[in-house]
């Protein structure tokens, strides 16, 4: 019990840091990200709209994230987020690229 304890007193970087391993492909790259972003900004990730590695090794993750569900779905708020990740699948950055209503489409 007492080891259980001392365990949720290190920080919360500590312990992911604990635990990540090298990630070895793209899907685990996008499960990662999706997941360390969800932590940050609490909205529901709807996918992965792109997966890189990058070139020290890390990965780039385009990660599709519901910012303002609404009815009808179609009307609803959606955003693009950049997610970066190292070779251990630490989240080093993200940044919000696009938002944009669900039912629009690219024009480029």
């Amino acid at each position: 019990m007492a080891e259980k304890s001392t365990r949720q007193r290190q920080p919360a970087a500590r312990r992911a840091s604990a635990r990540s391993t090298h990630v070895s492909d793209a899907a685990e790259a996008a499960e990662r990200a999706a997941s360390s972003l969800t932590q940050l900004i609490d909205h529901p990730v709807e996918g992965c709209s792109e997966v890189a590695p990058t070139d020290d090794g890390g990965w780039l993750v385009g990660v599709e994230v519901l910012e303002l569900g609404r009815i009808p779905d179609t009307t609803s708020l959606l955003a693009t987020y950049e997610v970066e990740l190292g070779g251990d699948g630490s989240l080093r950055r993200y940044r919000r690229t696009r938002r944009y209503w669900r039912a629009s489409a690219d024009t480029q």
